[in-house]
């Protein structure tokens, strides 16, 4: 198999902010013509074969839409639309508004201090109450004043409200009940009172206060339908936000200004409607707009959430066009986005580039790094961020802290994750907050991966002490911990403990009791087999019928078939590592492994394992348990030696990749695989070239092949 490529150096990275990047044109106006493809550090080696052809459970892979019908696999995003022509010499029409819309304000000159009276027996009010009768009742005593306010006291009195936005909607229901012609009843008004419901998220009322303004005739202008869909927006009612702008042309024909056009430009991305994002932007951009942070924070969000490493250099370009800088929330936004399409070395050059600029980061930039360092497995660049840290005394809160907390998980980082949650124990943590349970969470991770069971245990029971409620993380982390030192009594113990207490576990730590289970003897097994069919006993079913020697196939299959429907699709191939673990480990019927193997490929479930080329047979093992892994390989063998006994052509080579297992808390599948060869005496060998890659050439295999049958003879 092919090596991974390697992450991504300073000097890639460099060249990738600094070089001009691609035209917008791919994403503006799309052209059917190839383009270059950029391989991330994730892409498989599978993907990259080209010619390979595909395997059977490849072919098979779409059946686990159908078999699998109650959780089925997402489809792909959808295909990029055919380019339309455009004139580039005809100028585009505006589509909006380049000015801001001009509010209107009280006079300079109005005071407010005859309403002063009025404005503290308002306060005193409680929140749900009328105001009709006390505003009435000041009005009517005003002298040379008649029973209406003039538009500016309205108007203060509005804007006062605004924290309140009960009291906002019954005075401008008491406004809109006086006599006609006694008030002019203006946009503004009613303009303000949205704005008091947008503040408080009060999406229900704002659009009937909208509904209301259509029905008596009064006029919707730019601020109102700006008002409108952001509020929208902010009350996550994306479907209607993008309906009140369609409204504006549709119905009233008012431009949007730009700063309409950032909060339907984040709808649009929200609803992930991409080509609808780049076509406003266009549409935008032809007008005359100079999008701000905002809109550019947008667009690097949106790729960042589809992994479209183009799309983000386009963010830039547009940037260094408008001649807009980063600020803190663009910078932001791009190291997010450079996380989430697998970029470290890019997200560590933007954030030298933002300390070189003068932005000062906070704990939002701070996190969305650490999280990057710690997907990365960077443990030198975690150091240097948190040496970084300490020099500069950069802000810290909750969130920053336990991210922090998780990345020295990821990276083996034991004595700077217990420095730094002593810090926030500590009587006197002003620059840090106190450790909450996902803090307490993170470190019992720390623990339970580098084997300190003890450690792990005096925590959780420091966390009940404390009156911090575990959560359901924290219970299958301490499980599986005592799991793995083989301490099955006290991990039914502490399962029994969450059950009394409430807990109600989910598909992870129902797989967490199923790798408990694969680690047990007899008796233990039984142990927890018990405890788990409190909460799965599909799954306990479906072990006992692994374990009976006179079950069909077909009985197993619709079993599995019913466990895995109800699973969450992330935790089914979990499900069959753990389950061939069991059946490997149990002395269950010798085929059952075997069969859960094959099951598993047919729904899709482990469909990029092999990759067959013409001069190489690769075997990708890396996702699988110890268990499943030796199964695989012993699947791939079986194809091998049928395949040699019929006289068919055989690769020049073969590899198994089972991954370097450089991390501090890694588990060792390399090891365990290289003891499994020894023991069938298969002629595979170490890589010099690269760790955790095991190969062979056709004539060792073939020899040995001959040998296998040869004893095989003389045992008949």
């Amino acid at each position: 198999m092919a090596p991974l490529p390697a992450p991504p150096t300073a000097a890639s990275a460099s060249a990738f902010l600094f070089s001009p990047p691609r035209s917008p044109s791919r994403y503006l106006h799309p052209k059917p013509k190839p383009t270059a493809t950029i391989l991330c550090s994730s892409t498989s080696a599978a993907t990259a074969a080209g010619s390979a052809s595909p395997s059977l459970s490849q072919q098979l892979e779409p059946l686990s839409r159908t078999l699998l019908h109650d959780k089925p696999t997402p489809i792909a995003d959808r295909p990029t639309p055919e380019p339309t022509w455009v004139n580039p010499t005809k100028p585009k029409p505006s589509v909006l508004s380049l000015r801001r819309h001009r509010r209107r304000s009280p006079p300079a000159n109005t005071s407010s201090t005859p309403l002063q009276p009025l404005l503290r027996a308002l306060r005193a009010l409680p929140e749900d109450a009328d105001l009709a009768g006390t505003l009435d009742a000041f009005f009517l005593q005003q002298q040379g004043q008649g029973a209406a306010p003039s538009p500016s006291d309205a108007l203060l009195l509005l804007n006062y409200l605004h924290p309140s936005w009960r009291k906002s909607l019954s005075l401008l229901a008491w406004l809109r009940a006086l006599p006609a012609g006694a008030f002019p009843l203006d946009t503004i008004f009613f303009n303000v009172a949205l704005k008091s419901l947008r503040a408080a998220r009060q999406w229900p009322h704002a659009e009937r206060l909208a509904l209301d303004m259509l029905d008596a005739g009064v006029p919707l202008d730019n601020i109102t339908y700006s008002t409108l869909i952001t509020a929208a927006r902010r009350c996550r009612q994306f479907a209607k936000a993008v309906e009140w702008f369609e409204r504006m042309y549709a119905a009233d024909g008012v431009l949007p200004d730009e700063v309409t056009y950032s909060a339907v430009l984040d709808v649009y991305a929200q609803l992930g409607m991409k080509e609808e994002v780049l076509a406003l932007f266009d549409r935008a951009r032809g007008s005359g707009w100079k999008p701000d942070h905002v809109a550019f924070a947008v667009l690097a969000k949106m790729f960042g959430e589809a992994g479209d490493y183009d799309g983000i250099q386009f963010v830039f370009k547009e940037m260094r066009e408008v001649g807009i800088k980063p600020n803190i929330f663009v910078y932001n936004a791009l190291l997010e986005a450079l996380g989430k399409t697998g970029k470290p070395g890019l997200a560590r050059n933007l954030f030298e580039e933002m300390i070189d600029q003068g932005v000062e980061p906070n704990a939002r930039t701070l996190t969305a790094l650490a999280k990057i360092y710690g997907r990365a497995r960077w443990g030198r660049d975690a150091l240097q961020l948190w040496d970084k840290m300490r020099e500069l005394k950069l802000p810290a809160d909750s969130i920053l802290c336990n991210t922090l907390l998780s990345m020295c998980a990821d990276v083996g980082l034991v004595a700077e994750a217990e420095q730094l949650f002593n810090e926030m124990k500590g009587p006197e943590c002003r620059d840090v907050p106190k450790p909450d349970k996902w803090s307490y969470t993170a470190m019992i991770n720390i623990y339970g991966s580098n084997g300190d069971t003890d450690s792990a245990l005096q925590l959780f029971a420091e966390m009940l002490k404390g009156g911090i409620e575990p959560n359901i993380m924290s219970y299958t982390i301490v499980i599986q911990c005592l799991g793995k030192a083989r301490r099955i009594q006290q991990a039914v113990e502490v399962l029994e403990s969450g059950l009394e207490k409430g807990l109600k576990p989910d598909d992870r730590l129902c797989g967490c009791l199923l790798s408990v289970i694969a680690l047990s003897s007899g008796e233990e097994m039984e142990m927890v087999l018990s405890s788990l069919e409190k909460v799965n006993q599909n799954l306990v079913k479906l072990i006992r019928v692994l374990g009976d020697a006179q079950v069909g196939g077909d009985d197993i299959t619709e079993e599995l078939k019913s466990v895995l429907n109800s699973a969450a699709p992330e935790v089914r191939r979990p499900y069959c590592n753990c389950l061939i673990d069991v059946c490997r480990n149990h002395g269950f019927p010798p085929q059952r492994a075997r069969e859960v193997f094959h099951l598993a490929q047919t729904y899709g479930l482990y469909s990029k394992l092999q990759s067959r080329k013409d001069e190489e047979w690769s075997l990708d093992l890396r996702s699988l348990s110890v268990g499943a892994a030796k199964t695989a390989f012993d699947d791939w063998m079986q194809t091998v030696s049928e395949r040699w006994a019929q006289q068919k052509d055989l690769p020049e080579s073969f590899s198994v990749y089972t991954g370097s297992s450089t991390h501090k808390f890694a588990q060792g599948l390399a090891s365990a695989f290289a003891a499994h060869l020894d023991q069938m005496a298969v002629p595979f060998h170490a890589s010099e070239s690269q760790a955790g890659s095991f190969i062979s050439s056709r004539d060792d295999l073939v020899s040995w092949l001959q040998m296998s049958r040869s004893s095989a003879v003389v045992a008949g």
